[in-house]
């Protein structure tokens, strides 16, 4: 800045040039912006992502580390649902009175056994794992038809210490249910 003070002889004196603002520090100086501090420390944005990369890595490893009886056991019920539904089809468009029961360990190693179906297209009687279990819950067997309601029925299926209800109510499918009553 300039001012209009001058000297004697004409020229400007040292007092008509007005020092920079941060203080005397010369031309050369680097300015800081005006403003408040900024800190060095981490933004809200850089925590919320490693909060949610540790998120993603406890999941992936809670799964890993799943119970590799409890997958097993959940396989098993997803075939036996499949297959008993395949039954109870084939038994009801057939007309002829099926049921499905659990065995005790064979020594050929059959778990269960389809009763009145065809025997041009045998369904499965091994379990995937041969330490699983059944029990149906107040019967001997499943009815599975010919009539299109059979009544509710459970099965409870064991896998070392694992457990598995399968249900119906004898008029929607078998589905895994929480052990107390058939689903609704």
């Amino acid at each position: 800045m300039r001012t209009s003070a001058t000297g004697s002889n004409g020229a400007p004196t040292l007092s008509s040039f007005a020092a920079p603002r941060g203080g005397a520090a010369g031309l050369g100086a680097a300015r800081r912006p005006a403003g408040p501090r900024q800190s060095s420390g981490f933004t809200l944005i850089e925590l919320i992502v490693v909060v949610a990369l540790i998120a993603i890595a406890t999941a992936v490893a809670s799964l890993a580390l799943r119970d590799p009886a409890a997958s097993k056991l959940e396989q098993e019920a997803a075939r036996l649902a499949a297959l008993l539904e395949s039954a109870r089809a084939e038994a009801r468009a057939s007309g002829i009175g099926a049921r499905w029961e659990p065995l005790e360990q064979q020594a050929d190693g059959a778990g269960f056994r389809f009763v009145g179906l065809s025997a041009t297209h045998p369904l499965p009687t091994h379990w995937l794992d041969s330490g699983t279990a059944a029990q149906v819950i107040g019967a001997r067997a499943v009815v599975l038809g010919p009539e299109p309601l059979i009544g509710e029925q459970r099965i409870v299926l064991r896998l070392q210490d694992q457990r598995l209800t399968l249900a119906t109510d004898g008029i929607g499918p078998f589905v895994v249910s929480d052990g107390r009553a058939a689903p609704r």
